[in-house]
């Protein structure tokens, strides 16, 4: 379990951008054998929105968050190897495309996204940020997965969005999509009503239901 004090000083060390500060800590959590939704979730996740958030009152700066964001992805690199080895459950042969829209360029929740359905089992595709619509269902075809998932952090991103979930839908009928990401703080999880076989995932947690 992470507690106030561990995550304060894990995120007074990436405001401060002491990637080495960040790394110990975070290192001393695997030597603990700590559950890997309570690492995504009680420490990335939440460092992250809270840096988000500290942005968007302008308490600290783009270069600041771009930093956290950097130090964040660097230690998942280094954190998945660890708990895949540790905690990965057996497979079912299920397979996941999980991607960004057009123009979104925050990709860390999507990555998080796509480790946790690794974890348990499932094959994944992770295609990361900013991913053309044409090769999105070129993968979509390659892959024939159970699953997409889509990422969207900018509110102002949802008509692209829109359209992202349209061209899907109108080419696989009946694959089942998730949507998630801090754009829907703002408003728009409703289109996940216009569209069969979409289901808005408001948090990590929520994602237990269709593992």
């Amino acid at each position: 379990m992470i507690n106030e004090n561990e995550y304060r000083a894990y995120l007074d060390g990436m405001i401060q951008g002491n990637y080495k500060r960040c790394e110990e800590i975070v290192s001393d959590f695997l030597s603990r054998n700590i559950e890997p939704v309570e690492l995504y979730t009680g420490l990335f996740q939440r460092s992250l929105y809270q840096v988000g958030e500290l942005w968007e009152k302008n308490r600290i700066s783009v270069t600041t968050e771009h930093l956290a964001t950097a130090i964040t992805e660097r230690l998942l690199a280094i954190v998945y190897p660890s708990i895949l080895k540790k905690f990965r459950k057996r497979g079912a042969g299920q397979r996941a495309v999980i991607s960004c829209s057009v123009n979104e360029y925050h990709q860390v929740g999507a990555r998080i996204v796509a480790d946790m359905l690794e974890l348990h089992g499932w094959d994944v595709y992770f295609l990361g940020a900013n991913t053309p619509v044409n090769d999105l269902l070129l993968m979509i075809q390659k892959t024939n997965p159970n699953l997409l998932g889509l990422s969207l952090s900018i509110y102002f991103n949802m008509v692209n969005f829109n359209r992202v979930i349209q061209s899907v839908r109108s080419e696989y009928s009946e694959l089942e999509i998730i949507i998630g990401g801090q754009a829907f703080r703002w408003g728009g999880a409703d289109i996940a009503n216009k569209y069969p076989r979409v289901t808005y995932i408001p948090a990590l947690s929520e994602l237990a239901g269709i593992l």
